[in-house]
């Protein structure tokens, strides 16, 4: 079976988007898709954008309209993300469109998968804002080409498998929806707290306090690599609930400048990523940007993380613009929090502790999910399914 490496630029066009002057009110408004590297977060067919340019923005930049059923791929800062339009839109100059030259040549399923398993990184560029590619560039990537039906039979094979991966990925989803519906269904809305449940400041119902790291600079190569675990706002961010993982450690000294927090300590985000939390599963230290906070008798853990992630827009709101919006502990001590009967909190931790034992069976699966995907991928861009 005949295969060969064939350039972008040969088997389809490569379009170009643009983002019309920001300072023109009039090419902003009611009028037609325009897609950001943002929206394509909402999977492989898109048909949503959060903003329209006008007609008028349309004739005076002369930007090319991308036709519904086109395959798109991002370029510069996040690079390497893909998808097929539903709707005919507009897009950014991050985001190249690929219409295919001749379907009787190249299956756009294929393509999808043929195109996610370029490497790029050689081809890029460093800008002032992360890496990037060109046109020029794009045009000289290759993808592997065999006979037209052998694309749609690898397509249909990995469409099967990417559709269990989808749903691994959903169900875990659903249980964290099913989370929030539980809590709101046990104490109602937090925010407007309609079953009149008495109310504390944050600080009345636990310690508050800062993280430490007090030496500068903070990446001293003394201050690192030893046995303590050490949690930045990021880790804090990215984490489900729990934080199970971490990416750095301090050494004695660096243990020293700073303050290890017991396992189970709700660690709050107050700058960069303002209002995060998550539950600590191990000793660890952070930085000033990040609050402890340790519940007295009024309050689960579990409950007032969950009451945040219901307040965190508010929390945000109070943020004083800056370079790098931050808040202040005072802010966090001062919100004022509904306070349920505790018999009623540790009824919630217990289905708090049980979605996520679920969540975790499910994480598990969905990993060998990922590796048998992954496995079945190269095996059939190496002509071996």
């Amino acid at each position: 079976m005949s295969w060969r490496m064939v350039k972008l630029s040969e088997l389809c066009e490569i379009n170009i988007g643009k983002t019309p002057a920001r300072a023109n009110d009039s090419y902003w408004g009611e009028g037609y898709p325009w897609l950001s590297i943002a929206d394509m977060n909402q999977g492989r067919r898109i048909s949503m954008t959060k903003e329209q340019i006008t007609q008028l923005a349309v004739k005076e930049t002369k930007i090319k309209k991308v036709q519904a059923g086109t395959v798109l791929f991002s370029f510069k800062l996040s690079i390497g993300k893909i998808g097929i339009t539903e709707i005919p839109m507009y897009t950014n100059e991050a985001i190249a469109a690929f219409p295919i030259r001749d379907e009787k040549v190249l299956c756009k399923e294929y393509f999808i998968y043929a195109l996610s398993r370029i490497d790029a990184s050689r081809s890029m560029d460093r800008a002032v804002m992360g890496t990037t590619l060109n046109k020029k560039k794009l045009a000289e990537l290759k993808i592997p080409l065999p006979p037209l039906p052998e694309q749609k039979r690898i397509a249909a094979i990995l469409d099967k498998a990417d559709a269990i991966r989808r749903k691994r990925r959903q169900a875990i989803q659903l249980a964290d929806e099913f989370l929030r519906s539980v809590f709101l269904d046990m104490f109602g809305d937090p925010v407007t707290n309609p079953k009149g449940w008495e109310k504390r400041g944050l600080n009345e119902v636990g310690l508050l306090a800062r993280g430490k790291s007090k030496h500068r600079p903070r990446n001293a190569p003394e201050l690192l690599d030893g046995p303590y675990p050490l949690i930045q706002t990021g880790e804090v961010a990215k984490a489900d609930h729990y934080i199970t993982t971490y990416n750095q450690t301090y050494s004695e000294l660096g243990l020293k400048q700073s303050k290890l927090w017991p396992a189970k300590t709700l660690c709050i985000t107050i700058a960069a990523n303002i209002a995060d939390s998550a539950i600590l599963t191990f000793d660890a230290c952070f930085p000033d940007s990040v609050v402890g906070f340790t519940p007295n008798k009024l309050v689960r853990t579990e409950y007032i993380h969950m009451w945040l992630t219901f307040y965190q827009n508010i929390i945000r709101e109070k943020a004083p613009e800056s370079a790098q919006k931050n808040i202040n502990l005072k802010i966090l001590s001062e919100l004022q929090i509904p306070i349920p009967p505790l018999n009623e909190q540790d009824k919630f931790v217990t289905c708090f502790k049980h979605v996520e034992m679920a969540k975790a069976k499910k994480r598990k699966s969905h990993i060998e999910i990922e590796d048998c995907f992954a496995s079945l991928s190269q095996e059939a861009f190496r002509g071996e399914l």
